[in-house]
Formats: C-alpha cells, structure tokens, sequence
C-alpha cells in the first residue's frame, strides 16, 4: 500500500518550479468576475476560485506523484500526461491521453472514464483521484464506476484507489476497502493564480520533464479487449425470462454487477405506446414511440427504472418514477446515452416487449436486492 510522503503531506514544491504555470486553466468566468470587480466575498467569486483552485491542486499533485514514482521501485508504469505528454488526440475503445491532457477510455466520441493519474505494481493497478471536495460520499459512484472500467480492461490485476484530499474532509473512514487516502494540509493557489491574472505575464522558468523506465505512455498498455455496445445486447438477451421477468440470478451476478457499475444503467427491454401511456398518462408522447426501459444502479445502494423516449435524432427524454410520479428530463443531444439508446432500438425483439404490470414485479424484485454501496 502507498504511503504518503512527508513531501506530498506538506505541501512542499520546492521541487516544482514552474511547472504548475504549463498547465491548461479553466479561468476565463473567473478572470471576467476580477475585471467586474468581484471578489472573495462574493458567491460567484468563491465558486468559479474553488473549482480552479481544485484544477490546480489536481496538477500540483500529479507533479509530486510523477517525482514519487520516480523514487520508489515498487512503481513499475506511471501514466504521463499534461504537459510531460505532447498533445494528441483521444483514441477510440482505448486508453489514451485526449488533446485537454486527461487521461481517458472513449468509445467512438464519447469518453466514459477519465483518470487523473494511474499507475502500476507487480499486481495491482492504482487511479488517483485529487480533489479539495469536503466529503468523500459524493465520490463512491464515480469510483466504482472508474474502477468496474479498469476490471473490465486490466483483469489480471487488483484494481485500486488512491484518494489524495485535504484536512478537514469528511468520510473518509466510509471509504471501501480497496480505496486509500491520504490528506495534505489545506492548499492554496494563490501563488498560480497571482501570474494567471497579470495582462502582462513574467516570463515563467523552463518547465521540469521528468524521465525514467517507470514513465510511460498509455501506448505502452496492454488492455483486454472490451465491447461496450455487444456487452449492453448481450445483458439484454440474457436479463429476461420466457414471463418477462428478471433473470435475477443473472442480473445479480458477480460479472454483470460489475458491469453494472461501469454502465450504471442496464437496458431490459421496452414499452409499446399504449402501454406507456397507461403507466404515464400525463406524459406527452406526441410521435407514439417505443418507450426504451433500464434499470439505473444509484449511489445510494438502490435501483431505479428508466424510461426513455425518442423523440427525435438528438432529442431523448428521460422519465423517472418516483413516490408515484413521474419526472422528466431531456438528456444531452451529444451524450453516450444518445447512442445507447440508438443501439438498443436495433436490436430489441417483440420478446423484449414489457407490460406496466410486468415493470411493477421487476420492481419489487429490485427492491428486495438493494446492494451494498
């Protein structure tokens, strides 16, 4: 397991120079709040700072992993990124460093995984999460999430978590059994925002490359084969029984379960208009489409049902119930539900077909397997 170094717990870049300065910053709102003459005292001001001190503190830390890395032996690969990487392009059903410097997992555009560091021993793959939240709970989704992605790709090895916080968070005795934190004093970027915000930068030091055996591309990985569309069919094709109810054995296995975490949401089957307008019959369906049904898998150790309507190209609404009523959202025209949605459309069969009545069973039998988050 590793172990914080006293460098890293302090705070200490004396080793860093200017190397924070070299990375990319989200800081155009914020610099526009400055020019209106807003500042620490204002709500605006304080969010737009703490998500770009929340940048630099990913970076800061990134710098003094690349540096522990390089010290201790037992680190066998360190992924580069950032500007210790020359820029290219995000490479599909493959593990790469896109143009923004982050290191990804994209299927065709859209990129399901983002890591900010990630490294190898002998048998055990670490992703590193740097972040100045106040509590750790919000983070449990997005790391089974990033972590059932990593067994699906690397499962010749224990898949880990190392969480670097700051003092005062919250939650971190909650965290389960494969994630680590360590906590470092409370950081400022006060020194990186200081040169950002000057019309007139001072000329910055040349920029630290850190080299070693141990520092290596994601062209340098080797991952397993994986399908994300054939893996959404193929669950489908498997989920149902002849009575249209849930192969529950099936559903809750050790390997769908995980693929449940990287999905999130697992598509059963769908409803004809008729019987989606019996279940919902304040919610407008003007084209009569196929309702598309999944099952979501929430942070909170339950699941919900997903109802999805097409009601065109890039225009899909999202109906959820809840207390016995339904909500609606529309979901991003770009997102990877979008193609999710037109992938399962082509293959659904009349046997995939669900009644309102059918749903409620699956729904009691979902209630009775809440899972351990």
């Amino acid at each position: 397991m590793p172990k914080i170094s006293k460098a890293i717990a302090e705070l200490d870049d004396s080793e860093l120079g200017d190397n924070l300065l070299y990375y990319d910053y989200h800081i155009k709102h914020l610099l526009s709040l400055v020019k209106k003459g807003l500042g620490p005292d204002d709500d605006a001001f304080i969010s737009a700072y703490r998500s770009f001190e929340g940048e630099v503190f990913e970076n800061y830390a990134y710098e003094m992993l690349l540096r522990y890395a390089k010290q201790h032996s037992y680190i066998k690969q360190f992924i580069v990124k950032g500007p210790h990487k020359q820029r290219t392009k995000a490479q599909p059903n493959a593990l790469s460093v896109n143009w923004k410097g982050q290191i990804v997992y994209r299927i065709k555009r859209n990129e399901i995984g983002e890591f900010d560091a990630m490294f190898f021993t002998d048998k055990e793959l670490y992703f590193v999460e740097m972040t100045l939240v106040g509590s750790v709970t919000n983070l449990r989704k997005r790391m089974r999430k990033k972590r059932a992605l990593l067994q699906t790709l690397f499962p010749n090895y224990k898949i880990k978590a190392l969480l670097i916080l700051n003092e005062g968070v919250t939650g971190v005795s909650t965290l389960p059994e494969y994630a680590t934190a360590w906590v470092t004093k409370p950081y400022s970027a006060a020194k990186v925002f200081d040169w950002l915000k000057e019309e007139k930068r001072p000329k910055r030091k040349p920029f630290k490359r850190i080299n070693g055996k141990q520092i290596v591309g994601t062209d340098a990985l080797k991952i397993y084969p994986f399908r994300y569309y054939n893996t959404l069919g193929w669950v489908l094709n498997k989920v149902r029984v002849k009575k249209g109810i849930l192969n529950s054995q099936f559903l809750f296995s050790k390997t769908v379960q995980r693929y449940h975490d990287l999905f999130v949401k697992m598509y059963i089957g769908y409803m004809e208009p008729e019987a989606f307008k019996q279940r919902f019959p304040t919610v407008a369906n003007p084209n009569d489409a196929r309702a598309y049904i999944a099952i979501e898998k929430e942070h909170t150790g339950g699941y919900i049902m997903n109802f999805f309507l097409s009601h065109s190209r890039k225009k899909l609404e999202l109906i959820t119930e809840r207390n016995g009523q339904p909500h609606s959202v529309n979901k991003d025209p770009y997102g990877v539900t979008v193609t999710e949605i037109s992938y399962i459309s082509n293959v659904v069969k009349p046997q995939h077909a669900l009644t309102s009545q059918q749903i409620d069973s699956i729904v009691h039998i979902l209630e009775r397997n809440r899972f351990d988050n």
